[in-house]
């Protein structure tokens, strides 16, 4: 074996279809820091490190099927933009936002290491500073770049401590000995018919969204070619806790709470559309074991897919329309979705089909696919779960930390991270499809508040 067929790892599946014609996908990630940001502490920690993750060191062959390790050099790929805060005001958010924007029009050089790093020193609402970082999706999905991210930081309480995350608890089993072996016997074999039914029609429902099956033309679906276009984003911080508040309350998780508040949000946005609406999301989910956000010395260990890389699918979610009568029916939908999605295999197989098409056939075959189950839907939800205390990123407190992706078939993309005591909502729209992303937040905003009065007016907190 020679030097550079040592140096060269192919690309997974996923990360094949984001490399592939309609699916370019790239991540953008604004993080808000507390203080300016020193342009050269940043360059000199780069130099350090960026070769220890291969990645980040690493660039597509030209046929785009491997990653080969090549050097880095940091300053081709790190921007510090010369501003003048007097000439711009008090709008330094406006900038941000069209600095990012504008990025989404400029692709990453596959020539290089795909990914880079913009430190825009200006003032905005949540921050001093802004730090965006962009990378292609075909390095890792949210869940392996934010385990990157926390372990290149610290606590800010506590500099010689590295954060922690949520940690996905499992719900508590009733003693099995308590129950008679024969009713056990009866719920084993419902269950694993109810599991094959819901695997059946699941998967059914997709083949269907991703042949014919579209959804309603409203004022959040993008035409044909929508992937082409400029993007722009914006995000709102809410308190986690009342999101907690509220999952107690109703006996769910949050993942059920930010689902019916999106529902609830997108439906008040088109309560002056008229007819029945036809509106689905694609909901990403992670199909690693480990739940929560995993060490990078840990992840890194194994070549693995599981711990590095693109490793998860996603469902197909129905958004409810037209309840809003009371904002509480949105969250029992939600959740009777979620709790039936979770007793199927759609998830898994997906990932699996499209596995065995790209390695049967080829990838251009098998980003037909995804590409086509995108532009049949609305719109990607995504939640990620980021640090539960504040951290810093060498000597910057962050704010916040507010993801994004841009690339694929969508005019409307939603993300959420929670970050300390915060939740993050982060929109990435097309502004010529969707004019006002601000009125997306406070809907968003309005939603959540509306929830927590309907509880409290009925005496539930």
């Amino acid at each position: 074996m020679s030097v550079e067929d040592e140096n060269e790892e192919p690309l997974s599946p996923m990360a094949r279809v984001f490399q592939s014609p309609g699916n370019n996908c790239c991540i953008i990630t604004m993080i808000g820091c507390k203080t300016k940001i020193n342009a050269d502490v940043i360059l000199r920690a780069l130099k350090l490190n960026v070769s220890k993750h291969p990645r980040f060191s690493s660039k597509l062959s030209d046929d785009g099927a491997c990653w080969i390790k090549t050097q880095v050099n940091v300053e081709n790929h790190v921007f510090v933009p010369d501003i003048d805060q007097n000439k711009i005001g008090e709008d330094g958010e406006g900038y941000v936002e069209d600095y990012v924007s504008r990025l989404t029009m400029l692709p990453l050089d596959k020539s290089r290491p795909l990914w880079d790093m913009h430190i825009l020193n200006i003032k905005t609402i949540d921050a001093e500073a802004v730090c965006v970082i962009r990378s292609h999706h075909s390095l890792g999905d949210g869940t392996s770049l934010m385990s990157l991210l926390i372990a290149c930081t610290q606590k800010t309480s506590h500099r010689d401590i590295f954060p922690t995350s949520h940690v996905l608890k499992q719900r508590k089993r009733e003693d099995k000995d308590k129950v008679p072996w024969f009713l056990r016997w009866v719920l084993a074999v419902f269950s694993l018919v109810r599991l094959i039914c819901n695997t059946f029609v699941d998967s059914l429902l997709l083949l269907g969204t991703t042949l014919f099956l579209k959804d309603t033309k409203t004022p959040l679906k993008g035409d044909v070619g929508v992937e082409n276009n400029q993007k722009r984003f914006c995000h709102r911080i809410v308190s986690l806790d009342d999101i907690k508040l509220i999952k107690e309350v109703m006996n769910m998780t949050i993942n059920d709470v930010l689902l019916g508040v999106t529902q609830a949000a997108l439906s008040r946005y088109l309560s002056s559309f008229p007819g029945k609406i036809r509106l689905t999301a694609g909901v990403f989910v992670n199909l690693r074991s480990d739940t929560g956000i995993q060490p990078l010395a840990e992840m890194m260990a194994t070549n693995s897919k599981c711990r590095w890389g693109n490793y998860f699918s996603f469902i197909n979610f129905p958004i409810a329309i037209g309840l809003e009568t009371d904002p509480l029916l949105y969250l029992s939908k939600a959740k009777s979705a979620m709790d039936r999605k979770k007793h199927s295999l759609q998830a898994p197989l997906a990932y699996s089909t499209t596995e065995f098409i790209f390695n049967t056939f080829s990838a251009k075959v098998g980003a037909i696919l995804p590409k086509r189950h995108i532009s049949n839907t609305t719109t990607f939800i995504s939640n990620m779960i980021g640090p539960m205390e504040e951290i810093n990123f060498l000597g910057h407190p962050i704010a916040y930390i507010a993801p994004s992706v841009y690339g694929h078939a969508h005019a409307l993309t939603i993300h959420f991270l929670s970050y300390a005591e915060k939740m993050v909502i982060s929109i990435g729209i097309d502004p010529t499809v969707i004019q006002n992303p601000y009125k997306v937040c406070d809907e968003m905003e309005d939603s959540l508040e509306a929830m927590k009065a309907t509880l409290s007016e009925r005496g539930l907190i």
